[in-house]
């Protein structure tokens, strides 16, 4: 069965900005995932591709949620690569944050 982008977002739920207690789908920091057949040479399965910011360029949690994302991602069955691209345009703003975000932070 092949894996979906619904599945994807759903393991993505459980990564988090360290900075703020809001999941990065929620916070709005995941743009778009791809998921193609595997290009790895002799291997079989997906390849995911994440295309992601941050709440800001500078943010110092960078690395962590790049690979809490990629640990993540490679525990679905049938995953052969991750890759995670870090995007600044469009820039990142709390218009992004889910409503149900929103009520956890109290910005309503």
């Amino acid at each position: 069965m092949a894996l979906t982008q619904e599945q994807v977002l759903n393991a993505l739920k459980e990564c988090y900005d360290p900075e703020i207690p809001v999941n990065i789908v929620d916070l709005g920091l995941v743009y778009s995932v791809s998921i193609t057949p595997t290009e790895v040479p002799g291997a079989s399965g997906e390849d995911v591709k994440v295309d992601m910011t941050l709440t800001s360029p500078g943010c110092p949690s960078h690395g962590d949620i790049s690979q809490s994302v990629q640990r993540r991602l490679f525990q679905l069955p049938g995953i052969a690569d991750v890759k995670v691209e870090m995007i600044w345009e469009p820039a990142w703003s709390p218009q992004r944050i889910s409503p149900e975000a929103r009520k956890q932070l109290g910005i309503e």
